[in-house]
């Protein structure tokens, strides 16, 4: 059955063990970050990434990121990590700031479209940090809408269109920021944008 958190007046983060727990068991959860709302599981677990991609009709040519909750995770999943990579994460996490780095051979390919780099972010909401750090894994987590459709920021939308598909839904009103974060990939050690969220070109 369906489990839904209601978050939006009291911010009890003790509730938070109970999805964090269905997500590193393979469970599939939607809940808040800062920027708009994610639909994880745990990024190791390749059949519940592939529920997520039929959930979502995502095609399974597009990569999923990685939500990490500290720098012992990026290391769990990624490597070959040059100084550069290590300053723009200093930088600017936590925040809406995607970095692609090398992935380990862990890391499930399918969540990679087969690809030998993987997109990871910290997030600065305190929900999905908490529940990062209570599930112990990287968390697998596109944006919660069907693909082609807007990023998930209405709670009231994202449940019309995943009710009865997910284990858990973690309602905690809008999404603050309700843009996706800034993707960057370094080369030739040089960052290069993918995709401009809310931190800008003249940031980084």
């Amino acid at each position: 059955m369906q489990k839904y958190i209601d978050l939006r007046n009291n911010l009890d983060l003790e509730k938070l063990k109970e999805p964090a727990s269905i997500i590193r068991d393979g469970g599939i959860v939607i809940f808040p970050t800062e920027t708009v709302y994610g639909i994880g599981t745990n990024g190791f677990n390749e059949e519940s990434i592939r529920k997520i991609y039929e959930i979502k009709k995502r095609d399974f040519s597009k990569p999923i990121s990685l939500l990490v909750s500290n720098m012992e995770m990026v290391k769990m999943v990624a490597e070959d990590i040059s100084d550069l990579e290590y300053a723009l994460m200093e930088k600017f996490w936590p925040g809406p700031f995607t970095i692609i780095l090398k992935k380990k051979k862990d890391v499930p390919d399918i969540l990679t479209a087969n690809g030998d780099t993987v997109g990871i972010r910290m997030p600065s909401g305190e929900i999905a940090k908490k529940i990062i750090e209570y599930a112990g894994v990287p968390i697998a987590t596109p944006s919660a809408n069907i693909s082609g459709k807007p990023s998930g920021t209405n709670i009231d939308n994202i449940i019309k269109d995943f009710d009865g598909k997910v284990d858990c839904i973690i309602d905690s009103g809008e999404s603050k920021l309700g843009i996706a974060s800034t993707i960057v990939k370094v080369i030739n050690n040089v960052p290069h944008i993918l995709r401009e969220g809310s931190i800008t070109k003249k940031q980084i």
